[in-house]
């Protein structure tokens, strides 16, 4: 194979520098041809020349490939130095580059600082970012290449932006501060503002992102101070006024005046602020949540406050009625953005129920005082030179049931214009309020009884009086139910009830005493001498109990049927009591049917008075003296153990003592009956039922020497 004129052309420079080659390409080309005709000589060989062939030329590849690897290696070695140079060089060509930029620093500062002193920000931050990006890529360079001495030396030649940041920063946030009233007077420096702090979170973004150098001052962070300095405006601006007027009306133009600002503020926010500022900063949102933290801890403040009940009342009602109503936060302007249904209550549930409590407080003092003054001006009345009023029916009574229910009404629907929380707190306190007041009333009455046993004549309508407090104390009773406006819960508490049933019976009691005062004197007659033979003393009694009746009638018929059943056991345990004082012993059959006689007038008499006053005979205890002259008038004394069992069982509270002295009493009774009599008792001893009304065991034997006695348990 020969080379073409072109190919000796091209290759003679070749060879005239590389001489070898040739010599070297010439040997091969003769043991290549060598080779393939010792190969190939038979045809049969000519099969397999394919595969020969396929061998060779990765054989030549693999060749080829180390021949380059090894003339890279050699040129890389060469080139290494150069590349030094070459880097070095494009370094110096860059700082040449900036060179003017650099020398040009300072006037550059000058200009920018002119710039913001005449509130063209875009321009001057432009500036401003382009000295910041010289420095950090001088900076980044130095960092890179292990310069870190040289780092101080940059920083004190751009040390000017430290100045310029710092008075752009100022005006960013001088903006922002006013930026309610900016955005409607002149939006143009607030959108400024804004795409400032933009391009700035945009630097950041990126500078974090590659997180391989940061620059000083970074990163800014100008959008949480945006929103930092936007809070502390809002918050500073209404709720950290000097301490205000909590009493009176201060409080309530305090919170008019938040109302109507807060809603201005956020209708600027919704209409003009939204389209300032870019989607993201959900702007409405913060301000709005920005406005009710700022509204809980301001009403925080507040209530450390020694607030009175109307404040209390109006800070509860603002919180819960007015701060969600069409007047505030759901104003029609405002809907449906603003939205701060999920920002949680503005008082807190323990708050909320602290509040509740001062407010129950507040009002339990007020009520006590009220209360107070009524039950003064009440007792006043007492000692006026008239009788109390009376109703349509005749029915004694004053105004204090109508004063004080409707004091607690009152309360009690203030409460419930809040929450049922508040209106059941102030309920269950106006039930407290009550039962105290009932035991102030018992012991006023109690203490009017004891100036009256000083002086019966004052106060002159004593009893009148005390009547008028029985029909209060019903009216009251049956009023408390309507304090609770749910029906489910009129349920009124026993310790109430009790308290009710107290005032009934001591009131009771001491018209009882009085009735028993005027008995006295005819009681301590019963059972004599003169009185078996012939006396006027029952009639007299009866004179006295039908009076008493006629003025007892003067109160309420549950009541009048209650002081005339009082009435008659204390006549029946009177009449009883004389009897037991032994002052008639009999010494004869004739002085024991004189006895007999005059007891069954007595009772008589008796009976038919308290069955026309309208009592039933079966509600009488004066049959225990029916009973008793029975016991006296049974001829033969064997039969006594009998009929004494039959009293026993009859009248379970009677004792040994009484039976002995009725034994006593008729004078004919044997020791041998006796303890017959004392021993059947002994072996029937008696339980008394719980509907069984005492009469026996409230009259002692031997009989004191005082002949006066109410037992304290009747109506205590």
């Amino acid at each position: 194979m020969g080379l073409s004129a072109e190919d000796e052309r091209a290759a003679s420079p070749r060879d005239q520098e590389w001489p070898e080659a040739e010599k070297a390409e010439k040997l091969a080309r003769g043991a290549a041809l060598k080779w393939a005709s010792g190969v190939f000589y038979h045809p049969k060989k000519l099969e397999g020349l394919g595969q020969y062939r396929s061998r060779e030329t990765q054989r030549n590849s693999s060749i080829q490939s180390r021949l380059k690897s090894t003339v890279q290696s050699y040129l890389e070695g060469g080139l290494q130095q150069m590349r030094a140079l070459m880097a070095e060089h494009v370094q110096l060509a860059s700082v040449v580059q900036v060179l003017p930029q650099l020398f040009s620093v300072q006037e550059v500062f000058s200009h920018t600082l002119q710039l913001l002193h005449g509130q063209q920000l875009l321009e001057a931050h432009a500036e401003l970012m382009m000295m910041e990006r010289l420095r950090d890529d001088i900076l980044s360079q130095l960092h890179l290449r292990g310069f870190s001495s040289a780092q101080t030396t940059v920083l004190s030649y751009f040390s000017g932006l430290q100045e310029l940041n710092e008075t752009l920063a100022k005006q960013l946030w001088d903006i922002v501060g006013s930026s309610l009233h900016l955005v409607h007077e002149d939006p143009v420096l607030f959108v400024s503002a804004i795409r400032i702090i933009e391009r700035e979170e945009k630097i950041d973004d990126t500078l974090l992102l590659e997180a391989t150098f940061l620059p000083p001052g970074r990163p800014k962070g100008w959008r949480q101070k945006f929103y930092h300095v936007l809070q502390k405006t809002i918050t500073g601006s209404r709720f950290q006024a000097p301490r205000m007027d909590t009493e009176g009306s201060g409080l309530a133009r305090h919170l008019a005046a938040l109302q109507k600002g807060i809603v201005s503020e956020l209708r600027v926010v919704k209409d003009l602020m939204v389209q300032c500022v870019p989607a993201h900063y959900k702007i409405l949102s913060v301000c709005t949540a920005t406005f009710h933290q700022a509204l809980s801890s301001h009403l925080q403040d507040i209530l450390r406050e020694d607030l009175d009940k109307q404040a209390l009342f109006l800070l509860l009602e603002w919180a819960l009625c007015v701060y969600n109503s069409p007047e505030m936060m759901g104003h029609p302007d405002l809907l449906p953005e603003v939205d701060v249904s999920a920002l949680g209550p503005l008082m807190s549930p323990e708050l909320m129920d602290q509040t509740e409590r001062k407010y129950v407080m507040k009002v339990k003092a007020s009520v006590l005082e009220w209360m107070q003054r009524t039950l003064e001006v009440e007792f006043k009345e007492w000692f006026r030179e008239e009788e109390p009023e009376t109703d349509h029916q005749g029915f004694f009574q004053s105004a204090l049931p109508i004063i004080v229910m409707q004091m607690l009404k009152e309360n009690i629907q203030v409460a419930s214009l809040i929450t049922e929380s508040l209106r059941q707190k102030v309920y269950n306190m106006a039930l407290e309020e009550l039962e105290a007041f009932l035991g102030r009333l018992r012991e006023a009455i109690v203490q009017c009884g004891k100036e009256h046993q000083k002086d019966r004549s004052t106060p002159k309508y004593y009893m009148s009086y005390l009547l008028a407090t029985l029909n209060n104390n019903l009216a009251l009773s049956s009023s408390v139910s309507s304090l609770h406006p749910d029906t489910a819960c009129r349920e009124v508490p026993l310790s109430l009830r009790a308290a009710f049933d107290r005032t009934q019976k001591k009131a009771c009691q001491l018209l009882l005493e009085e009735l028993l005062l005027d008995l006295q004197p005819l009681c301590l007659q019963l059972h004599s001498r003169k009185w078996l033979l012939g006396s006027q003393l029952v009639s007299s009694m009866c004179e006295v109990i039908d009076k008493y009746a006629k003025d007892f009638s003067h109160v309420r018929r549950p009541v009048f049927t209650l002081l005339l059943m009082e009435t008659e056991l204390l006549v029946a345990s009177q009449y009883l009591r004389a009897l037991m004082q032994k002052k008639v012993v009999c010494k004869s059959e004739e002085e024991r049917g004189q006895l007999c006689a005059r007891l069954l007038l007595d009772a008589t008499q008796l009976r038919e008075l308290f069955c026309g006053l309208g009592l039933d005979q079966s509600q009488q205890s004066l049959e225990a003296i029916f009973a008793l002259q029975e016991l006296i008038c049974l001829k033969d004394p064997a039969l006594l153990s009998l009929e004494v069992l039959g009293f026993i069982t009859k009248y379970p509270d009677v004792s040994d003592e009484h039976i002995s002295t009725l034994l006593d009493i008729r004078g004919d009774v044997s020791k041998e009956v006796r303890h017959m009599v004392l021993d059947m008792m002994a072996q029937h001893p008696q339980v008394v039922p719980d509907s069984y009304r005492p009469i026996f065991s409230t009259i002692l034997v031997p009989v004191p020497e005082l002949p006066f006695c109410l037992r304290k348990g009747k109506c205590a």
